[in-house]
């Protein structure tokens, strides 16, 4: 066990994800269930995983869509490389595959996203991906605590409920937390970025999420191993005991702010 987990007051397991996941719920009333993430060298281990279901056969999905078929519809969801794009990004990025010499090139997205297939490709170059040797990759609700443990924990929050999951983190122990923003293929700041750096990742979902995986436009997504989940859970509940929650109730800006102050910022009061 690492350092870092020694000193969370939370296990990580899946029942106590579940029980963290209402925390979660209770503290920042995020409006999606939180869910886990977790890849399998072998897809017949993944099919262990109780209550999993797998696509439709012959139907090809985005992992954004598959993603969302979890945190709105519940589903234990198990995929392989033939239910997303052959050799795809959606693949590439959760290590299911090696995208094809079409995307490296930048081919696929150029005239559209970018200007020429330079750019294009050179946004390929700069996308962080999942090694890929893996067959399977499993979603499910923490609420089920069916993935014991997920390998991350991701959930979508409104900008409001971001900070203060952020603050959560930083509050036993400070850390500078950085966005990335790839632009368009935006699972590779997330869950992409999250399952190969196992580091806390929040990003801005991108154009096709929120087209076909019906992302809200105040969402923003968080995907962190779940160390990282409980170091959250358990600092909101540190903020909560100094005042500090959700909703962020607003204070004029005509109104002199120093009693508000004197409370959130005890040092401002002294300083007149």
């Amino acid at each position: 066990m690492s350092k870092n987990a020694e000193e969370l007051a939370y296990g990580t397991g899946g029942a106590d994800l579940k029980a963290l996941a209402d925390k979660l719920i209770q503290m920042l009333r995020i409006r999606t269930l939180p869910i886990g993430m977790r890849l399998f060298a072998d897809a017949d281990d993944m099919m262990q995983v109780p209550g999993i279901r797998t696509p439709t056969e012959g139907f090809r999905f985005t992992t954004c869509q598959l993603v969302t078929q979890s945190r709105i519809h519940g589903f234990t969801l198990g995929i392989v490389h033939d239910n997303v794009r052959a050799n795809s990004n959606c693949g590439g990025i959760i290590g299911l595959n090696a995208p094809g010499e079409d995307y490296l090139s930048g081919e696929q997205m150029a005239g559209v996203w970018f200007m020429d297939q330079d750019t294009a490709r050179e946004h390929q170059a700069q996308m962080t991906r999942v090694d890929p040797r893996y067959s399977g990759l499993c979603v499910s609700p923490l609420r089920t605590g069916r993935l014991d443990p997920p390998d991350i924990v991701l959930f979508y929050a409104t900008p409001a409920q971001t900070i203060l999951f952020v603050n959560g983190l930083q509050w036993k122990r400070y850390k500078r937390y950085d966005m990335t923003i790839t632009g368009e293929s935006a699972c590779s700041d997330s869950w992409g970025r999250a399952l190969q750096t196992r580091e806390t990742s929040i990003s801005i979902p991108c154009y096709a999420e929120r087209r076909y995986g019906g992302v809200m436009e105040d969402e923003l997504l968080l995907a962190m191993p779940p160390e990282e989940f409980a170091r959250g859970i358990e600092g909101l509940e540190g903020l909560s005991k100094a005042g500090l929650r959700y909703p962020i109730p607003p204070y004029s800006p005509q109104v002199d702010p120093a009693m508000g102050m004197a409370v959130s910022y005890p040092g401002a009061s002294k300083s007149g």
